[in-house]
Parts: structure tokens; sequence; C-alpha cells
């Protein structure tokens, strides 16, 4: 008799396990839905049934979910200004679930490699700056953070692990600290609950996150095959075994593809250091990472905020040239609409490609969402340069977005930062010293002047500022 019950239980409980709707797992309690938009909800259940019934409470409005043959069912609810908590039910006829603990705000994605993936506690001997301080004052339960779990594969996924914490110090050590510092400034500043969610991978390249029709349009199929000659589509199991988050399409197919969809205001981006040694064209690459993203969110050109990758010595792994690479992340805030970039020429780190400085990071992402998202005034800018004009011996540099003037961090000019070349391409360290706002370079060593440079090495201690905010390296013509 005890062994019958028994069968009835487990059979009862597999019934339940079968009936029971399933829901991707950023679909789940303590979730941030973005206020007023028309935010979609799928999920799974048996195959066969008449659809599921899903309330949201914020309304009290009922919504009918048509299942598939596969059993996957998806809607759009329409949600009102932020505000919260609320529950959402879903019903397939069998059972119900609840979503509690919902709130309504603003929703981020948050992507890139290790210097996006850096959790507040920082890696291994490798600090983030100012922690200790953070932790003891980031509870704040409607600051609400998701990390997606590493997952490079070789076939698109339906889901990703992770789960919906409140902002705490449990939570926050083990969140990216870029990230955490971009989604507090939001929640100070606009007073609303702020939802993101991580998708990263420390070493990843910009192609691991791009769809493979993607990589294989002629506007960049031409150039990343030459660094990847092993690699032919479709990706296998091995070839992610052997490059794991730096195979094209992998960390698309595991980490983003299965987000897509989930309504968010737009998307942060701090990648960049595995492309330098392939910078020429990253610029576009970048574009098509973000024109296909965009395309895939069907939400038209929502946001896309990216740090420049961070002064540091590169020849420390053998590799060189990451002005170049700073140059075409200058290049791509030029032909990716509603795009800005945040600049760190000061926050770097000569013997760490991992700098500490997360704070500046974040805020200054969050300064670009702040001002152009969101419409705050009187935020500061990052100026840039503009062109240059030769006057006898002397190179007068302006800029552009600078209404506060340029200026020396330290008063004055570190010497090993500013140079400027003749008509042999030779350059040397110029004298250099601001009027009003221009920049003015001379060399005793060049009488006639056409070219000028600012920090165009791999590491540089940025000291050229323009209201709190530092200005990239530069060059003058792409020659030399």
């Amino acid at each position: 008799m005890k062994r019958m019950i028994c069968v009835l239980c487990a059979l009862c409980g597999f019934i339940v396990i079968r009936a029971a709707v399933r829901l991707p797992h950023f679909i789940s309690d303590g979730m941030v839905l973005q206020q007023q938009s028309e935010c979609n909800l799928w999920g799974w259940t048996n195959a066969g049934k008449n659809g599921v019934i899903v309330v949201t409470s914020w309304d009290n409005k009922e919504y009918l979910a048509k299942a598939d043959k596969s059993g996957r069912f998806e809607l759009k609810v329409k949600t009102p200004a932020a505000g919260g908590p609320y529950y959402i039910s879903f019903s397939d006829g069998d059972l119900i679930r609840k979503l509690e603990n919902i709130l309504i705000g603003e929703v981020w994605l948050c992507s890139g490699q290790s210097n996006m993936e850096m959790q507040m506690k920082g890696f291994k001997g490798q600090p983030v700056e100012g922690t200790t301080e953070e932790l003891l004052n980031c509870k704040d339960p409607q600051l609400r953070l998701f990390t997606v779990k590493r997952n490079p594969k070789p076939q698109v996924q339906d889901d990703v692990t992770g789960q919906w914490y409140e902002a705490a110090s449990a939570s926050v050590r083990d969140f990216s600290a870029t990230a955490y510092y971009f989604g507090k400034a939001l929640r100070k500043t606009l007073g609303i609950p702020v939802g993101l969610i991580v998708t990263s991978y420390g070493g990843s390249a910009c192609e691991a996150w791009m769809a493979r029709e993607w990589l294989e349009e002629d506007s960049v199929k031409a150039e990343w095959p030459k660094y990847y000659p092993d690699v032919k589509f479709p990706i296998t199991d091995g070839m992610v075994e052997k490059l794991h988050q730096r195979c094209p399409s992998a960390l698309y197919n595991g980490q983003l593809k299965p987000l897509i969809g989930y309504a968010l205001r737009g998307a942060i981006w701090y990648q960049g250091e595995d492309n330098v040694p392939r910078y020429s064209y990253y610029a576009k690459l970048l574009k098509r990472m973000v024109d296909g993203w965009r395309a895939d969110w069907q939400q038209g050109q929502f946001p896309f905020y990216f740090c420049q990758i961070a002064p540091y010595d590169y020849s420390l792994i053998q590799w060189e040239g990451s002005q170049f690479l700073r140059e075409q992340q200058q290049m791509a805030e030029k032909i990716i609409p509603n795009s800005r970039m945040a600049c760190l020429m000061d926050a770097g780190l000569e013997y760490g490609i991992h700098p500490r400085k997360k704070r500046q990071a974040g805020e200054r992402l969050a300064v670009l969402a702040l001002s152009n998202t969101y419409g705050v005034k009187g935020l500061p800018d990052f100026a840039e340069y503009a062109n240059v004009e030769f006057q006898g011996d002397t190179a007068v540099v302006a800029f552009d977005r600078s209404k506060e003037w340029v200026y020396f961090e330290n008063g004055k000019p570190d010497s090993d930062l500013y140079e400027v070349a003749g008509e042999d391409g030779v350059f040397h360290k110029a004298e250099a010293w601001i009027s009003r706002n221009r920049l003015y370079l001379k060399s005793e060593k060049v009488k006639k002047p056409v070219a000028v440079r600012y920090a165009w090495k791999d590491w540089a201690q940025g000291d050229l500022m323009h209201d709190g905010l530092p200005v990239s390296s530069f060059r003058s013509s792409r020659t030399w």
C-alpha cells in the first residue's frame, strides 16, 4: 500500500512538473520591466494547450497567449509609469505560476569583456577602487541586478542562467562594478527603479557577440577571417572549446540571443581590448553589431553608450597599438546613430589591463545616458579633437563640445604626451600651452609642423581635460 502511494505521489509530481508554465530565467520574481512600453513576455507550456492566461496586477488586465506546436507562447503587456512592486500570474489551465516583487522602471543591457564583467570584489590580486566603502552603502531594493552565466555555444540557445537580486552588499559584491555604478547614478538622478542585465565574458571578442549572418556580410567578412583561419560556419563544439569567448557568434548564441525581445531602454558596452591586434576594422565591426542588435530587438535605434578602452602597457602581453583601437572607437561614435563614447584616458593602469577606477567608467556612461536619453540638464560633456591650424612654427588645436574650455589636469602638461611632426613624419616632444579654448604646440626641432599627436601610445596618463572629463588621445593625420 505504501509503495502504491509513493508511486501515485511520484506520478502526481510528474504531472505537476509537466503542467507548469516554464519561463526564461530573467522573466521571474524580482525582475524590472521597462516603463510605459509594450513589454514582451514569453515561455513554454505543454504542446496542445489552448493557451496561457496572463494577468498583470498594475491594471488587472487579462491576456490570452496561444501556444504553438512546440508549446512556446508569447505576448505583449502594456506597462505603466515607474512603480511597484507588482505581480504577474500565468495560468495554463492546470496551475497558476505567480511572479512577485516586480518593479516597473528603466532597463539597461550591459555587455562586453572583462572590464564590464569585473565584479565589485575585483579579480584575484586586482581590486576595484572604493569597494569597501561602496559595499557598506549599496543597499537599494529598487536597483535590481541580473548576471548571465558564461555560456558560449555553437547553436542559438532559448534561455540563460541567472537570477534577479536586489542591490545589497552580497549581490553587489558579485556584480559588475561598471554596471553597478552606472545603475546607481541613474537611480539617484531619476529616482525610479532600475534593472541591469549583465551579459559579458572576460577576453571576449567583438565577433563573438555577433550573429553568423552579420559576419558573412560584405562589410566585415573580408576582414575578420584573416585572424580566424580555422573558423568556418557553422561553428562546432570543437571550435567553441578551442576558442571559447573568442569564437565568432558563440556568445551571441549562448548569452545574447536568449535575451532578445526583453524590453529595454538601451545598452552599455565595455569591450575592445581583445580586438587590439585587429583594430583596423573595429569601427565598422562594432557598427554592424549594434545594427544587428537593434534589428533583433525591434525597438528602433535604442541608445548605445560605450567605454573607450583605458590606457595600459600592452607590451606586457606582447601586443601594441591600442591607440589605434581607441581611434577606431572614436570613429564608431560618429557612424553609429544614437551612440556616445565615454573616455577613460585618465583612468587606466600601466601594469594592469583591468583598471581599478570602475566608478569613473560607470558614472561617465551614466552622464551620457542622463544627458542624451533622459534630457538631464547641466551635466558635463566630453570634448573631442576637431582640427588643427598651423601658424608658422606653432600648431593650434581646436575642440568640439568644449564650452568650458580645455585645461591641464595638473596645471602644467606632461611633456611626453604632446608631439608635433614636420614633413618628414618624425614626431618630437612639443611645448604645450592653452589659451582660452585652444591648445598650442611647438617644438624647436620642427620649424614647420604639419601634424600633431596627443597621448599617442599604449600607456599614457591623460592630462588634457574638459569640464572634469578627459579628452581622448588623437592624431591630426592618419598617415603617421
